[in-house]
């Protein structure tokens, strides 16, 4: 019998550049699998960036990085065998 192979899952991960970021929570707000949520911590700008709360759950769609009107954030696929 041959060999079955698992099917690839597909997850992301997210990157935030939190000087950049000016607080405005549009990557919070349109981030579908609601991985992140706002620091309690400010930068050196007074505001405070988001921070991934559920890393796990990010699927790499980069809704975060397409709102962002700063590009303080973004999002990548990367595979790997479930």
């Amino acid at each position: 019998m041959p060999e079955v192979k698992k099917p690839k899952e597909i997850r992301g991960q997210v990157f935030i550049n939190e000087e950049l970021c000016k607080g405005c929570g549009f990557c919070i707000e349109f981030c579908p699998s609601s991985v992140l949520e706002f620091s309690e911590e400010f930068n050196s700008k007074g505001y405070h960036p988001p921070r991934a709360v559920r890393p796990e759950a990010c699927t790499g769609c980069d809704l975060c990085g397409i709102y962002c009107p700063d590009f303080a954030i973004f999002g990548v696929m990367s595979k790997k065998i479930a």
